[in-house]
C-alpha cells in the first residue's frame, strides 16, 4: 500500500472512531471539506476533517482521539480571520453552532463567562437588560465567536476608550494538547470560577521564568503600542508590580496554538446611555490623517476613518446608499467619524462643539456634520462595519487584498507612514483602500492586486517586506489588530528578534510539545507568499458553461462566484433577512458563503468532474429559498437564488425534471383548468388527498395547501375608472388570481377610487392564457419556460410601458421577478422592468405627486402589524407598504422584525423541507404573529406569508390593500 493510500485509510479510521464517540457532526467529505478550506484570507488549505461538538464533552473526546491518532486540531469560530489562522491541514473544530452558552453573568461585578461559540451581538443582546455590554465591538460582531475574538485578540472601533480582548479578558479555562484541563487567571482563591480546572504550578512557573529572562529584550523589542498583536503576549509575563499577574493573557492572541479555551470569563462595562458624533470632511486623506491627533486629544470613544473609494463603492450598494447621500459630502476624500459617549448629554455636546471649532482652526470650517440621532447613527456605524465587504465588492480579478492591512504606527508618525505607504504602492502600480482606527493608528489598508497572477504574487511579498521595514524604522507593530496567522508570522524575526522568536518557540512547546494545535501559525510559519496555499493556487482555472442570465458584469459567472470573500456577514442570526436556511441550522453548508465556496470549487474543478450538477452540489443548495437577501444584505452582492436557477438548469440537462419540479414550475400552464373544477381541485387538501399527494408528488401531508376560489380572478379587455386618470395595467398574478382574487378586486376598488383609470394585462397571442410573469419556472430552474413567459408579457404590456404607463401587481415574487430577471431573459426589455411596480409603491407614489387621491376613514387609533415579503426587504421596497398604510388615519404601524416567514414560495410545502420551512418560521416570524393582539390587523403581502400565519397560527393575515380598500369613504 503506497504512502498515500495509508494516510487515507488512516483518516477513515480516524473519522470512524470520532462518529462512535461524539454527539455532534463529523463531516469528512470533500463538499464540507471544502467549505472549511478556507476563511476570510487569500488562503486555502483543506482540512482532514471537521467536527462540530454538541459539548464540551465532545472537544474532550476528540482531543482524546486526535493524540492517539497523531492528528493536528484548529479551533475555529465563524471563520472570518483575515491572515490564514483559521485554515490548515488539521481536524477542525466548529464551536460556532452548539458552544455558544453564556455560563454565568455578575452585574455586580460586571463578569460574564460564556462558551467560546458564543456570537458577539448574540452577548451583547443578553446584555443589554442589565444596562452592560461587551466593549470590544469589532466589524464582524454579528457573526464573529468570542473564542475566535481571543485567539485573535481583537480590538475593535472603541479601543482608545476599552483596550482589546487582552485587556477585557479576565479567566480561561483551558483544554491542553495535552488532554489537561487548566485555570488561566488572576492568582488567588477568590478567582477560581471553574470548577473542574486546576492552575498547573510547574507550567506557571516555567512562564514566569521566561518573562523575567527576557524582560530586557521584550523593553527593547516590543513596539509601545496598545495596537501590537503580533506573536505571544510574553510581555505579560514580566514581572510587575502594578499590574496582577494573569496567564491567561498567554492565551490571548494565540490563535489556537497553545490551548483550546472551554471557558472565558469576560470584564464587562456600563453600556453607554448618550452618543454623539461628528461627520468629519477633508478635502485630502493626508489632511485627515494630520487631523487625527488633534481629534483624539477631545477624548473621544472613536475616531474612524474612510476614504474616498470607499464612499464611492458604497454609493453604488443599494442598502448603504441612503445614509451616504445623507451625511457624506460628494466632494470629500476622506471622512473621520468622531464619536462621544459621556455618561451626560451635556459633556457629549460640549465634547463635539469642541470638535467643531477645533475643525475650524485647522483649516476645515463648515465641514462637520452633527450626528444625534441613534438609528441614522447606527446606519452609519453600520456602513463603517461594512466597510471590508465594501471595499471587496470591488468587480473583476483584481481585488483588495488582506497582508499589510494592520500595521499600527504613533499618530504622531501616520501622515508620513501613510504618504510613503501610498508612495510603494503606486512603485508597484497599484494603489490601496483605506479605512478604519485611525484614533490608534491602525489603518486598514489593502492594495488592489489580482492574486491570479505570478506577478501580482511577487508584488505582494516585496510591497510586504517594504512596508513591513518601514513600520520597523517607525518604531510601529506589523500586526495591529487581525492577529498572524500566515501572513505575517514569517516576519516575527525581523520584528522581534530572534531571542523573542526562541522565546516564542519556547511557550509553544511548553504547551504542545506535539505541535498538534494548529501548527505553522506563530511559530515555524509557511511563507506567506507560497501559492500552493493560495485560494488562487498556480493550477487554478474555472471552466466557464454557457449561462441563461447575463453575469458580464463580473467578467463572468464564475466572477461573479468569487465575490464572495467568505467574510461571513451571511452568518449573522439577527437583523435583515440573510440567511433565513442558515439561521435555522446553523450549518456552514446553508449559509450564502458556504455556498459559494462549493459553487467555487465546482466551477475550478476541485470537486470532480461533474461537481457542479452532482448530488452533493444540489444537496448544498438545497435549502436555499430564494429570498434574495444575499443580493442586498451581502455587500459583496451575492445572489445566491440566481445562481441556484443556473446550477438547476444545467442539473435539469443532466437528469431531468421530477414530478414534483414539474407540478410547481409548471402551475401557471394547469391552474386555469382547475380553476375551472375548484371543488375537485380542493380534494388534493382533504384527509385522503394528503395521504397520497406525499408519496406521488413530495408534498408534505402536514401543509395544508392553499385553496381554490370558487370564482378566479378574470381580466377583462378595456378599462375602468375616470377617463382622464392617471393610467395603470394591472398585473394579476397567479396566486391572487386562483386563490385570493379577492385581493385583485380591492387593488381595482382602491385605483379607481384614487381616481386612476385602471386596463389589464392580457395576451396578445389570441391563446386566452392569462399572462405569467415565470417566477414558478426560475424556481425549478425552467429557465427556457419562464422565457416563453417573460416574452408573452412583453409582447401584451411594452404599448402601456412605453407611453410611461406603469406595470401594477401585488405579489412580491411576481412583481420583483418582473424587474429584476426579465431584462436578462428578455433582451431590451429594461423598460418594463423599470416600469414594475407593487400597487403601494404606485400609490404612494401618486399620493406624493398629487396624481391619486384616497378618501379614507379614521382608524381611530387602530394597529397593523406589518410584515415584508423577503423580495420586498431584498428589493428596499417594504416602507412603501408602511408608508402607504399611514395614509390611513390614526392608525398605528408597526413592522414585525423578522426574517423569512419560511414558506418561501413552494418551499414549505415540500415534504423534504417542510420541516426546515417551521423551523425557519419559529426563529423569529412566528412568535412575533403570536404576539400580535386579537384586535390588530396581521397584514403581510406574500401569498406564502399569509398561508403559513393562517395554517400554523389560526390567525388571518391580510395584504395591504384590502385593509386600505376597507377604510375607503
Amino acid at each position: 500500500m503506497g504512502v498515500i493510500h495509508k494516510v487515507e485509510a488512516a483518516h477513515i479510521r480516524f473519522e470512524e472512531r470520532l462518529k462512535k464517540k461524539i454527539e455532534g457532526n463529523v463531516l469528512f467529505d470533500d463538499y464540507s471539506l471544502g467549505r472549511y478550506s478556507t476563511d476570510a484570507s487569500i488562503y486555502q488549505i483543506k482540512p482532514i476533517g471537521v467536527v462540530v461538538p454538541k459539548t464540551i464533552n465532545d472537544v474532550e473526546t476528540v482531543f482524546s482521539v486526535a493524540i492517539d491518532c497523531e492528528v493536528p486540531v484548529l479551533a475555529r469560530g465563524a471563520g472570518t480571520s483575515q491572515c490564514g489562522q483559521t485554515v490548515n491541514r488539521a481536524l477542525v473544530v466548529d464551536t460556532s453552532k452548539y458552544l455558544d452558552h453564556i455560563i454565568s453573568l455578575d452585574v455586580e461585578a460586571r463578569r460574564v463567562v460564556v462558551e467560546p461559540g458564543l456570537i458577539l451581538d448574540r452577548l451583547n443582546q443578553f446584555l443589554r437588560p442589565h444596562g452592560l455590554w461587551f466593549p470590544v465591538d469589532i466589524s464582524t460582531s454579528s457573526q464573529a465567536t468570542i473564542g475566535g475574538m481571543v485567539g485573535n485578540n481583537s480590538c475593535g472601533a472603541r479601543s482608545i476608550r476599552y483596550g482589546t480582548m487582552r485587556d477585557n479578558v479576565l479567566s480561561i479555562e483551558a483544554l491542553l494538547a495535552d488532554g489537561r484541563n487548566l485555570m488561566f487567571g488572576v492568582r488567588g482563591p477568590e478567582r477560581q470560577l471553574f470548577d473542574n480546572a486546576v492552575v498547573d504550578e510547574t507550567l506557571r512557573n516555567k512562564l514566569l521564568e521566561i518573562g523575567e529572562r527576557e524582560a530586557d529584550e521584550i523593553d527593547l523589542r516590543f513596539p509601545k503600542l496598545m495596537r501590537r498583536v503580533g506573536g505571544y503576549n510574553i510581555d505579560s509575563l514580566v514581572p510587575n508590580v502594578t499590574t496582577p499577574e494573569n496567564l491567561a493573557h498567554i492565551l490571548v492572541g494565540s490563535e489556537g496554538t497553545l490551548a483550546f479555551f472551554k471557558k472565558v470569563e469576560l470584564a464587562l462595562s456600563p453600556l453607554p446611555s448618550n452618543t454623539i458624533l461628528g461627520v468629519c470632511h477633508f478635502h485630502s486623506f493626508h489632511d485627515a490623517m494630520t487631523a487625527t491627533k488633534s481629534i483624539v486629544s477631545l477624548g473621544p470613544t472613536a475616531v474612524e476613518l474612510i476614504d474616498r473609494t470607499m464612499i464611492d463603492l458604497a454609493r453604488r450598494i443599494e442598502i448603504f446608499r441612503h445614509v451616504i447621500s445623507e451625511v457624506i459630502k460628494a466632494d470629500s476624500e476622506s471622512v473621520l467619524l468622531v464619536e462621544f459617549a459621556e455618561a451626560d448629554e451635556a459633556t457629549n455636546l460640549r465634547k463635539l462643539n469642541s470638535l467643531v471649532e477645533m475643525m475650524g482652526d485647522l483649516g476645515h470650517g463648515e465641514s462637520t456634520v452633527m450626528v444625534g440621532d441613534p438609528a441614522q447613527q447606527k446606519a452609519i456605524w453600520e456602513v463603517r462595519k461594512q466597510a471590508l465587504n465594501i471595499v471587496m465588492s470591488m468587480k473583476g480579478d483584481g481585488k483588495p487584498i488582506s497582508f499589510v492591512e494592520d500595521c499600527a504606527v504613533e499618530l504622531d508618525d501616520l501622515p508620513e507612514y501613510t504618504s510613503r505607504l501610498n508612495e510603494i504602492f503606486l512603485r508597484y502600480g497599484t494603489k490601496g483602500t483605506w479605512y478604519a482606527h485611525a484614533s490608534v493608528g491602525t489603518l486598514h489598508v489593502r492594495p488592489v492586486l489580482n492574486l491570479k497572477l505570478d506577478e501580482d504574487v511577487r508584488k505582494m511579498r516585496a510591497i510586504a517586506e517594504e512596508t513591513f521595514a518601514m513600520v520597523r524604522q517607525y518604531k510601529g507593530s506589523h500586526s495591529g489588530e487581525h492577529g498572524d496567522g500566515i501572513v505575517r508570522s514569517e516576519f516575527h524575526k525581523p520584528m522581534f528578534g530572534s531571542q523573542i522568536v526562541d522565546a516564542f518557540a519556547e511557550i509553544k512547546t511548553l504547551f504542545d510539545p506535539s505541535n498538534m494545535l494548529n501548527p505553522g501559525r506563530i511559530v515555524n510559519p509557511p511563507s506567506m507568499d507560497d501559492r500552493s496555499l493560495l485560494r488562487f493556487n498556480p493550477t487554478y482555472t474555472t471552466d466557464e458553461f454557457p449561462t441563461e442570465f447575463d453575469w458580464s458584469s463580473w467578467g463572468s459567472f464564475s466572477g461573479a462566484v468569487e465575490m464572495c470573500n467568505n467574510n461571513g456577514a451571511c452568518r449573522k442570526l439577527s437583523g435583515g433577512a440573510m440567511c433565513p436556511s442558515f439561521r435555522a441550522t446553523r450549518d456552514e453548508q446553508h449559509s450564502t458563503r458556504g455556498r459559494a465556496n462549493v459553487l467555487r470549487l465546482a466551477l475550478s474543478g476541485q470537486l470532480g468532474l461533474n461537481g457542479i450538477t452532482s448530488d452533493a452540489m444540489e444537496e448544498s443548495l438545497k435549502l436555499c429559498i430564494g429570498c434574495k437577501a444575499c443580493r442586498r444584505e451581502c455587500p459583496t452582492g451575492i445572489d445566491m437564488a440566481r445562481m441556484k436557477t443556473e446550477i438547476m438548469h444545467k442539473r435539469i440537462a443532466k437528469t431531468g425534471l421530477s414530478i414534483r419540479d414539474r407540478l410547481i414550475g409548471f402551475f401557471p400552464r394547469y391552474a386555469p383548468w382547475f380553476a375551472k373544477i375548484p371543488n375537485i381541485a380542493n380534494l388534493c387538501g382533504t384527509k385522503i388527498g394528503s395521504a397520497l399527494r406525499q408519496p406521488l408528488f413530495g408534498l408534505s401531508k402536514e401543509q395544508a395547501l392553499p385553496i381554490w376560489a370558487q370564482r378566479s380572478f378574470e381580466t377583462r379587455n378595456g378599462s375602468i375608472g375616470p377617463t382622464g386618470g392617471a393610467e395603470v395595467v394591472v398585473f394579476a398574478d397567479c396566486f391572487n388570481r386562483y386563490f385570493e382574487p379577492h385581493n385583485l378586486q380591492a387593488a381595482v376598488e382602491v385605483l379607481v377610487a384614487g381616481g386612476s383609470r385602471v386596463h389589464f394585462a392580457n395576451s396578445v397571442d389570441g391563446d386566452g392564457r392569462p399572462l405569467c410573469c415565470g417566477k414558478t419556472f426560475l424556481s425549478v430552474g425552467l429557465v427556457e419556460e419562464a422565457r416563453k413567459e417573460s416574452i408573452r408579457l412583453v409582447k401584451a404590456i411594452s404599448e402601456w410601458v412605453e407611453r410611461g404607463v406603469p406595470l401594477i401587481g401585488l405579489e412580491p415574487s411576481c412583481i420583483f421577478t418582473i424587474r429584476d430577471d426579465l431584462k436578462d431573459l428578455v433582451p431590451g426589455s429594461d423598460i418594463v422592468s423599470r416600469g414594475a411596480r407593487l400597487v403601494e409603491e404606485y400609490l404612494l407614489e401618486g399620493h406624493r405627486s398629487g396624481s391619486v387621491s384616497l378618501n379614507l376613514k379614521s382608524a381611530n387609533g387602530g394597529h397593523a402589524a406589518v410584515h415584508g415579503h423577503c423580495h420586498q426587504k431584498a428589493s428596499n421596497a417594504f416602507t412603501s407598504t408602511l408608508d402607504m398604510l399611514r395614509l390611513i388615519p390614526d392608525i398605528n404601524v408597526d413592522e414585525i422584525e423578522s426574517t423569512c416567514c419560511g414558506m418561501a414560495g413552494a418551499f414549505g410545502y415540500q415534504a423534504d423541507t417542510y420541516k426546515i420551512s417551521r423551523e425557519i418560521g419559529e426563529l423569529e416570524f412566528l412568535p412575533a404573529i403570536r404576539n400580535v393582539p386579537k384586535e390588530s390587523f396581521i397584514i403581510a403581502d406574500g401569498t406564502s406569508c399569509r398561508h403559513q400565519v393562517a395554517s400554523v397560527t389560526g390567525r388571518k393575515a391580510s395584504h395591504a390593500i384590502t385593509v386600505l380598500r376597507d377604510f375607503l369613504q
